[in-house]
């Protein structure tokens, strides 16, 4: 029996990281619908098997340290997302091995043969491809989970606050 849902993860991830990448290092919005194609919900609102299973690949991505975003959009999406330095650096500059490569392309990196696949609607070699591209990036350093901003403020020097009783002091 065919594993169908691991094609769809395997196909829906695909279409995610080609999406950020294509923007990268622009924070981009990432919706379900854009990846695994509108679906009406059912009489009582809720999303299909199919959309659920897409929008937790996403989250599963973000959860692995694929990319970070800043919240999630109901259950529709994720908002500000945007790739790891460890992906970025997966998908363009490691080269893809030779058994896995289907066809000549110029640049023997990850994401083209990822795009390559999916311009095909190859699921095979795109399910072999994330598959290989999911162990690779096992010996990549783990990024952080943080889905803090990247750029925080400065310390301030807290001795020289006032005191609670002195900002009402003033009022």
């Amino acid at each position: 029996m065919a594993d169908l849902h691991i094609d769809d993860f395997c196909r829906d991830a695909a279409i995610a990281l080609t999406r950020l990448y294509q923007y990268f290092p622009r924070p981009q919005a990432l919706y379900v619908s854009d990846i695994a194609g509108a679906e009406e919900r059912d009489e009582v609102g809720l999303y299909s098997k199919r959309h659920m299973a897409c929008l937790h690949t996403l989250l599963w991505l973000a959860d692995e340290g694929f990319f970070r975003y800043t919240s999630l959009i109901y259950e529709e999406g994720v908002e500000q997302a945007v790739l790891t330095h460890s992906t970025f650096v997966l998908l363009s500059h490691l080269e893809v091995p030779s058994e896995l490569q289907a066809s000549a392309l110029p640049n023997n990196k990850w994401i083209s043969h990822i795009r390559h696949a999916l311009k095909e609607r190859d699921s095979m070699h795109c399910e072999r491809l994330l598959h290989h591209v999911l162990a690779e990036a096992l010996k990549l350093p783990k990024a952080t989970n943080c889905r803090e901003p990247t750029v925080t403020p400065p310390v301030a020097d807290k001795s020289n606050l006032p005191t609670i009783e002195e900002m009402f002091a003033s009022l």
